[in-house]
């Protein structure tokens, strides 16, 4: 295995330097939070580009404020740093990045007061994150968290274990992918992506105050689809027989990207890969993250000097 480095507290190092100790919070308690970022491979430029790498920064800073994590980093610091972690590592192809911020100190007690706040980034080459073309999902039995246990609004590191259940639940059974319901029966999100339906024209999806998470990807979908393609974008509560009665669904993230969904419960839906308005979407998104799609060229941000 070739060497790879990471970026630990200020400095790229060898990963195989990093260790954290078991008395760590993060580790006994999921004191922390983190960021997915991929950065995209063009063949035909030899060039890697990072996707709207700044408003990930700008996340993972937010969430680190509402869990009392102090880092001594700008948006701009943390994005010099992963362009200096790529060169580095010399990817030459589509790379997911992870930046983790987290609580060392091994002092005894969940707390947040304490202070050894830390950060890591490390890299993988990441292709599909299913494998798969399109979706066959199912609602889950576990309620999707709230804003007032733990934040959704925020990646913290705790709270996938809500996501790790709900895939659980429905991956033994058969299933690729969960739904998220809320505490009050409206559609939240899948465990790590969230979810469009198209019904009558309309490309809908969840409200931030139905408990998801304001992903980056999500907003740009909504962007493409008003700006570009010219369609209503609503934001509102779904119900649950609502997914049975649309026209198309799909998920969107940073990992999931653009990805299909063609059953749900049991029941398919009519578009799910060849459905019009997610093959335009995916079409638009495959050039913007490649800073191909003209006017939004400045959501890419290329890492080699050319």
């Amino acid at each position: 295995m070739e060497q790879s480095y990471v970026f630990y507290n200020g400095d790229i190092i060898e990963e195989e330097k990093v260790s954290i100790d078991i008395r760590s919070k993060a580790f006994n308690y999921g004191l922390a939070c983190f960021e997915g970022i991929r950065a995209y491979w063009d063949e035909e430029n030899q060039q890697l580009s990072l996707f709207r790498v700044r408003e990930h920064y700008e996340r993972l800073l937010q969430s680190c404020r509402a869990l009392y994590i102090k880092l001594p980093y700008t948006v701009d610091d943390l994005v010099n740093a992963t362009i200096e972690l790529l060169k580095k590592n010399n990817f030459k192809t589509t790379t997911y990045i992870r930046p983790i911020a987290y609580k060392g100190s091994t002092n005894i007690g969940p707390t947040l007061l304490d202070d050894d706040d830390r950060i890591l980034i490390y890299c993988s080459p990441l292709g599909s994150y299913t494998g798969k073309d399109e979706l066959k999902v199912k609602v889950t039995s576990w309620t999707r968290l709230s804003d007032n246990m733990l934040p959704p609004r925020t990646k913290a590191s705790a709270a996938y274990l809500n996501s790790a259940l709900a895939s659980l639940d429905v991956k033994i059974n058969g299933y690729d992918e969960a739904i998220f319901l809320t505490d009050t029966g409206s559609v939240c999100e899948g465990p790590g992506e969230n979810i469009f339906i198209v019904r009558k024209g309309k490309l809908i999806t969840p409200p931030p105050s139905d408990n998801i998470l304001e992903g980056i990807t999500r907003e740009t979908v909504m962007e493409l689809a008003r700006d570009v393609l010219g369609m209503e974008v609503v934001e509102r509560s779904v119900k649950r027989t609502e997914l049975y009665a649309c026209d198309e669904a799909f998920f969107s993230g940073t990992a999931m990207e653009i990805t299909p969904i063609c059953e749900i419960d049991d029941r398919p839906v009519p578009g799910g890969i060849n459905g019009e308005v997610y093959k335009k979407i995916k079409a638009l998104f495959d050039k913007i993250t490649l800073g191909k799609l003209e006017g939004y060229e400045h959501y890419s941000t290329p890492v080699y000097d050319k």
